[in-house]
């Protein structure tokens, strides 16, 4: 590391320091902090991060992964504090069970819904009761990759701010506006904007590539075993499936919406 890198590197051995206890807090909490921090670990989220243009509030860096961080700690502002830990005190603050040793608190933007469906044929993607992190992160990266507007996660659906969905999403969650909202008021909301409403389901469905996935469009996402809500399945305009082997049970919702985010892409472009 160079002597200036190494400069930057405020020692802190206390784990009741107030940024420590910061970062403990949003990975236990797998929430955002009062601030709008969420927190994140490893280099290369934190690298992702930066490329989006987002706000560091402040990194952490473990004594083991010291010569590690040379070439990060010169993208960082120096508005961004830079704190060197024992190892115990680091793994005492991250969540991981073997931890990468660079962890940070960055601000992540709030978006709001009503932006998010004013945009011309916006394409919503609404998580309804999705609880397992890493197909809530593989949703948000797909949302992103296939070139929809935004996500909305509904009651029920594990916090987009935890630590596992941020990792599972690559990055795309710096990026996409995702916001968290009530079903009901966020169904009248985009009805009311014009939006149709799609709903996946195997039961009294069509195939997706029979529907029409053009013009403005929400499509909700259900619950990984219980699927989408009856109440909301009411609201729906029409009810899609992915089609696939008899042999194969049910994909999972990341990759089945996944599937619904191409063939939307498909159609749109």
């Amino acid at each position: 590391m160079t002597e200036s890198a190494s400069n930057r590197l405020r020692p802190i051995s206390s784990r009741q320091n107030s940024l420590v206890k910061a970062l403990r807090a949003a990975f236990h909490s797998g929430e955002l902090t009062p601030e709008g921090d969420c927190a994140v670990e490893g280099i290369k989220i934190l690298e992702e991060a930066i490329r989006s243009s987002l706000r560091v509030s402040a990194v952490f860096v473990s004594e083991s992964a010291r010569d590690r961080v040379n070439r990060l700690l010169p993208q960082l502002s120096n508005q961004t504090e830079t704190l060197l830990l024992p190892d115990d005190v680091f793994r005492s603050a991250v969540t991981s069970d073997s931890p990468q040793g660079v962890a940070a608190l960055v601000r992540v933007q709030q978006h709001k819904l009503d932006a998010m469906i004013q945009v011309i044929e916006p394409l919503i993607i609404v998580a309804a009761g999705l609880q397992d992190p890493g197909n809530l992160g593989t949703l948000i990266r797909s949302t992103e990759a296939f070139g929809a507007t935004g996500l909305v996660a509904t009651e029920g659906t594990v916090d987009p701010y935890n630590p596992k969905v941020l990792r599972a999403s690559a990055g795309s969650l710096f990026r996409l506006p995702v916001v968290k909202a009530k079903a009901a008021s966020a169904i009248a909301a985009m009805k009311e904007r014009g939006l149709r409403i799609l709903a996946t389901s195997s039961h009294k469905s069509i195939p997706v590539q029979e529907a029409d996935l053009t013009g403005p469009l929400a499509i909700i996402v259900g619950n990984e075993g219980a699927g989408v809500p009856r109440d909301m399945l009411k609201e729906a305009d029409q009810v899609i499936r992915v089609p696939h082997s008899l042999k194969v049970e049910s994909l999972n919702a990341g990759i089945a919406a996944s599937v619904v985010l191409y063939e939307c892409a498909r159609q749109r472009t």
